[in-house]
């Protein structure tokens, strides 16, 4: 019987493919838990609509992270943060991504989630550092942060 994946399913198939499973399975164990749905024409009409719905989504996300990525890329896009620091220019503690983030919303009104900066280490010394930012799964950006005496 040939069915239509609605989620993923160890070992048989992922969500919107289209694959034939035997009778007994589909019955009594896809369609039953609804995992799977018989692959008639409306079904297969239906998953056709979503999988458009989903490349248009995709695409608008990448579209959009592009044009983030084109703003950041501007000289002047600079997120500041202030830390306390010593004589020889070094913070007492550091600056977290979370810090940036927060800086990053206060200043500029774009919220990130703090994951998505690819900080290896937190900023230890006073002025300019570019921390790498994943706006997309295709597309890396360049964020510009300048720690200053506060």
């Amino acid at each position: 019987m040939k069915v239509v994946f609605l989620e993923d399913v160890k070992g048989r198939g992922k969500k919107g493919e289209i694959k034939e499973v035997p009778d007994g399975y589909a019955n009594n164990f896809l369609i039953k838990n609804k995992k799977a749905e018989p692959a008639t024409g409306k079904n297969l009409g239906a998953v056709k609509g979503r999988q458009k719905a989903e490349e248009k989504a995709a695409a608008e996300a990448l579209a959009e992270a592009e044009q983030l990525k084109a703003k950041m890329a501007d000289e002047k896009f600079v997120v500041e943060v202030k830390g306390k620091s010593g004589a020889d220019g070094r913070l007492f503690g550091a600056i977290s991504t979370k810090q940036i983030v927060v800086a990053l919303a206060a200043q500029k009104q774009i919220k990130l989630d703090k994951r998505k900066l690819l900080l290896n280490q937190p900023i230890h010394a006073l002025g300019y550092t570019n921390v790498p930012v994943k706006l997309h799964r295709d597309v890396v950006a360049n964020l510009r942060v300048h720690v200053s005496e506060g």
